[in-house]
């Protein structure tokens, strides 16, 4: 608190020395106005980090005060202090966006309290916050030593996420560094056993496999539909949980969580494949077995997701809804407008399915386009970029309405993505894909098999097969694939962007999130 300098504006200050003394004795530097005027024409001169200002002066009164400082200086911190309790008065303060509202009499420990708030706050959370990760640090340490389930996990992954965004507001570079290593610490982990497990999921007769995509929405969602409660899902393609956690503050003056879980994402963790499992409630193989007419292949030049709202009405007659829904997919602004816009149109339907595409194209650009690599240079920023596109986007607006008119609402994703920066060698003709963190081809080589995930049969992953000898072999943790071709130059283009396709917390963890109006 040393060199902290406060304005103190009180018409009886002098009776309140031994107050100004104390605070000296505290090390803050106080002076002192006996009125309004005065104490504007000091504001005007000096700088001052915290002012005291008395409600009830002649002359110009305290919320005059206010209203004038808020004009000149909005950010500086007042409290307010009066002998009045009429709630129209406190009303007036804490409207004028004051930092504290204090009645006299007060006692010189009540103005020192205030004060820590103000001049302190941002460091004793920020060394409360270190001390409860640091204390946590261990825990999660152990838990990803000994984690033996999927649920344990998504458990571990929650927490690191939770740490990940509070850490994120000390802004320590230290700290930072030291969850990034733990963050990585535990993908390690994860991937292997995501890998061990993966194949045993995907088997009918599994008892113990995690909701995944193409289950989610059947166990989930499916059992739910009714005529008289219309739903809402809303699939925000490539949303990974910790962004899904920076806006779910933006929503609770509207919505209640009334679910926040995670499912797994089948592989590879890329539109083609999970959107569609998700949406058809089956496998890949399965669904080009028994919608050959919806699949399209990896070596398509076509749109890989256009017969989504198909596979999701056959998916639905499977289990017995025939009814009627609302497809859309949101690619622009102008188009989301108009979707909120003719809103009640959709509210006969008993579900509503809308793709937000925003986060997917935004990882793209940032791939592509350096100002966007510049706006989310890492985590947070992305985090940042994704709450600022929220506010001000139609799904936003949408979210309001619904509130409003009290429709429950599905939140969830088809795959989420990792920021890679770990270069691992293949090699390919000149038909494999080009996705960073999969390939799949018939000549596949120069890897190094303990640094990936490979898949050798397809059909057993339930994978469609263009070829007889083709194999899908994924990236792990932040690893991407490049090849020796113009090895360095390819290295430095993608380090440190974001894809998704391969195995890691990020990308196969997705969230599901149930949202109830207020």
């Amino acid at each position: 608190m040393t060199n902290t300098k406060i304005l103190w504006v009180d018409d009886e200050i002098d009776l309140l020395k031994p107050h100004v003394m104390f605070l000296e004795q505290k090390g803050f530097l106080v002076e002192t106005a006996n009125n309004g005027a005065e104490a504007l024409e000091m504001l005007k001169e000096s700088m001052y980090d915290v002012v005291l200002l008395d409600e009830n002066m002649p002359g110009l009164s305290g919320l005059e005060v206010l209203t004038r400082l808020n004009e000149t200086n909005p950010t500086l911190p007042v409290v307010m202090i009066t002998k009045s309790e009429e709630e129209h008065i406190m009303n007036d303060a804490l409207g004028s966006n004051i930092f504290d509202y204090l009645i006299k009499p007060v006692n010189p420990n009540q103005i020192l309290l205030s004060l820590k708030k103000i001049v302190e706050n941002k460091e004793l959370i920020r060394k409360k916050q270190l001390l409860t990760y640091q204390q946590n640090f261990r825990t999660i340490s152990m838990d990803i030593m000994n984690a033996a389930t999927i649920q344990e996990w998504m458990d571990i992954y929650k927490k690191l996420t939770y740490w990940d965004i509070e850490l994120d507001k000390i802004n320590d570079e230290n700290i930072s560094q030291i969850i990034q290593e733990q963050k990585d610490e535990a993908n390690r982990s994860f991937c292997k056993f995501y890998s061990k497990n993966y194949m045993d999921w995907l088997q009918p007769e599994c008892e113990n496999r995690p909701e995944m995509s193409h289950t989610i929405l059947k166990n989930k969602l499916i059992p739910n539909i009714s005529s008289d409660n219309p739903t809402f899902l809303i699939v925000i393609d490539n949303l990974r949980y910790d962004q899904w956690k920076v806006l779910e503050p933006v929503l609770s003056n509207y919505f209640r969580i009334e679910e926040d879980s995670l499912y797994c994402g089948i592989l590879p963790t890329a539109t083609h494949y999970a959107r569609n499992a998700l949406f058809a409630g089956m496998l890949p193989s399965e669904i080009k077995k028994k919608y050959p007419e919806y699949w399209v292949e990896e070596s398509s030049e076509e749109n890989k997701n256009q017969h989504e709202s198909s596979l999701f009405a056959e998916n639905l007659k499977r289990y017995g809804k025939n009814v009627k829904f609302h497809y859309a997919k949101v690619l622009n602004q102008e188009f989301g407008k108009k979707m909120v816009d003719n809103l009640n149109q959709y509210l006969h339907h008993p579900i509503n399915v809308i793709i937000f595409n925003f986060i997917d194209m935004l990882s793209h650009a940032r791939t592509d386009v350096e100002i966007v690599r510049e706006l989310a240079p890492d985590e947070s920023a992305y985090r940042s970029v994704t709450v600022s596109w929220f506010e001000h986007s139609p799904l936003f607006d949408l979210l309001k309405k619904l509130a409003e008119k009290n429709v429950s609402v599905v939140i969830t994703a088809d795959h989420g993505s990792i920021r890679v920066n770990n270069p691992v060698r293949i090699m390919g003709d000149k038909s494999t894909n080009s996705n960073l963190r999969y390939k799949v081809g018939k000549t596949l080589g120069g890897f190094n098999p303990k640094e990936v995930f490979e898949i050798q049969n397809p059909a057993k992953a339930f994978l469609p097969q263009e070829n007889l000898s083709s194999t899908f072999v994924f990236c792990r943790s932040n690893d991407f694939f490049a090849y020796p071709n113009n090895y360095n130059y390819y290295v430095n283009y993608y380090k440190n962007t974001f894809q998704h396709g391969g195995i890691s917390m990020e990308e196969v963890l997705i969230p599901y999130i149930k949202l109830k109006p207020r």
